[in-house]
C-alpha cells in the first residue's frame, strides 16, 4: 500500500515518474517506524538519482544529495536530506534482492514482447573477494533480454554452490516459453537443456571441454570431417579502427548418430564459429563449438551466439562507467541494491539516447546529468 504523503504522486505521473515510487515503497522498511525520520523510498529515490549521475559512493552520493537538496523536495517531495551514516545504514540493512527484484519490475515496463534471446551469466563483484578466498567474491547471475536491455531475473551465487543450479532455480520462474536462452559452456548441462526444452524454450549453449565426450565428438567432426559433410556455411567480415574480424559459421543438423551417441536433451544442431581477428600485431584464430535445440540456418545461429555477447558487454559497462569491481561497500545487501540501481542506470540512459538519437558516451551523458537537473528528470522518466 502506498503511503500518503510519501511523494507528490500527480507530480510524478506528470513526470511519467511515478513507476519508481511505486516500485520502491512497497519494499519492507526494517527499522522500527516509531523511529523514522526519513522514509525509505526517499532514500532510496535519492540514491537512484545519484547513481543516475554515475555516482555510489557514500560520499558522493551525500554530497550531491545536500547540493540537489531542493531539487527533491521540488520534483519528490523530499523535505530533508538523510546524512552519510543513514545511507550507509539503509543500505547495509535493506534487503537487497527485495530492492532488486523492485528494480527490475521497473525495468520490465521496457519489454515490447517481441524479444527473443534471453542470455543468461554471472559476474562476480572482485572487491568483495575475502582474503586468502580466491572464490569468495560475491556473484550475481542475470538473465537479460537483449534486444531490450531488460533484466527479467537475478540471483545471488551462494559461496558454497555455483552457477549451475542457481540458474536452474532461475528457469524455475522465468517465462521461457518460445525464448531462446544463451549461456556459456559451464551450463552445458542436460539438467538444464531438460528444463528449458520441457517449458518450451530453446537453447544455444557453449560447448567446451566439461562435457568432454560431447565436446571431443563435435570438435573431431568439425576438425576432421567424413567424406559426407556438408555444412551450411555463413561468413561475415568487418573493418572497424584498423582491426578486421572475420567469423565463419559451419551448421549441421544430420546429427542423428551423435543424439545416439549422447541422448542429449532437445538436441537438433551443433554448429563451429571460427573468429579470425587481423590487426597491427598480426593475426589471431580461434573457434568455438555449440549445440542447440534450434534447427535454424547458419547466419541466425551466428547472428544468436553474438547477442549472448550483449550480456558480457553489460557486465564490462558495470565496471567501466561505476568501477563495479573497486566498489567498497561492506554489506552484501549494499552490493546487491547498487547493482541492481546500476543496470537500471545503464537501461534509463540507453532508452534516453536511442529516444532522442543521439550518441554521446553513457558516462558523458551521466555527467551532464549531473550538471542538468532537467536533464536528470527526462532520464528518470526514460
Amino acid at each position: 500500500m502506498l503511503q500518503k504523503g510519501s511523494i507528490n504522486l500527480y507530480t510524478l505521473k506528470q513526470k511519467g515518474m511515478e513507476s519508481m515510487q511505486v516500485n520502491f515503497v512497497t519494499i519492507h522498511d526494517p527499522r522500527h517506524q516509531g523511529y523514522v525520520k526519513y522514509k525509505l523510498d526517499h532514500i532510496l529515490i535519492i540514491i537512484m538519482a545519484a547513481v543516475l549521475c554515475g555516482l555510489d559512493e557514500l560520499c558522493t552520493i551525500t554530497e550531491f544529495a545536500n547540493n540537489k537538496a531542493e531539487f527533491f523536495r521540488k520534483n519528490f517531495g523530499i523535505e530533508s536530506i538523510p546524512s552519510k551514516p543513514t545511507f550507509s545504514r539503509i543500505l547495509s540493512i535493506i534487503d537487497g534482492k527485495e530492492v532488486a527484484t523492485a528494480i527490475l519490475e521497473i525495468m520490465k515496463e521496457k519489454v515490447t514482447g517481441r524479444e527473443e534471446i534471453i542470455a543468461i551469466d554471472g559476474k562476480a563483484i572482485c572487491s568483495t573477494t575475502q582474503k586468502n578466498k580466491s572464490h569468495s567474491a560475491l556473484q550475481i547471475i542475470s538473465a537479460y533480454l537483449t534486444e531490450s536491455g531488460v533484466i527479467l531475473g537475478q540471483e545471488k551465487i551462494n559461496n558454497k554452490t555455483n552457477e549451475i543450479p542457481v540458474l536452474q532455480e532461475m528457469l524455475s520462474y522465468l517465462n521461457v516459453e518460445n525464448k531462446i536462452i544463451t549461456a556459456d559452456a559451464m551450463h552445458c548441462q542436460r539438467e538444464t537443456c531438460k528444463i528449458i526444452t520441457e517449458k518450451k524454450g530453446d537453447y544455444v549453449i557453449g560447448l567446451k571441454a566439461n562435457q568432454k565426450a560431447l565436446y571431443e565428438d563435435v570438435k573431431l567432426y568439425f576438425e576432421n570431417p567424413p567424406a559426407d559433410f556438408k555444412p551450411e556455411i555463413y561468413t561475415t567480415k568487418e573493418k572497424s579502427h584498423g582491426r578486421i574480424e572475420k567469423r565463419v559459421c559451419k551448421k549441421v543438423s544430420e546429427i542423428s548418430w551423435l543424439k545416439e551417441r549422447h541422448n542429449w536433451v532437445g538436441l537438433e544442431s551443433v554448429f563451429s564459429i571460427e573468429r579470425t581477428i587481423t590487426e597491427g600485431k598480426g593475426t589471431s584464430k580461434e573457434t568455438s563449438y555449440y549445440i542447440s535445440s534450434k534447427n535454424v540456418s547458419a547466419e541466425k545461429l551466428l547472428n544468436i551466439a553474438r547477442e549472448h555477447w550483449k550480456i558480457e558487454s553489460l557486465h564490462w559497462l558495470l565496471d567501466v562507467v561505476f568501477n563495479e569491481d573497486e566498489s567498497k561497500y561492506a554489506s552484501e545487501n549494499a552490493h546487491i541494491t547498487l547493482n541492481a540501481m546500476r543496470k537500471l542506470a545503464l537501461l534509463k540512459h540507453k532508452s534516453y539516447l536511442s529516444d532522442k538519437k543521439k550518441k554521446p558516451s553513457l558516462k558523458g551523458n551521466m555527467f551532464k546529468a549531473l550538471l542538468n537537473e532537467k536533464l536528470l528528470l527526462e532520464i528518470i522518466s526514460a
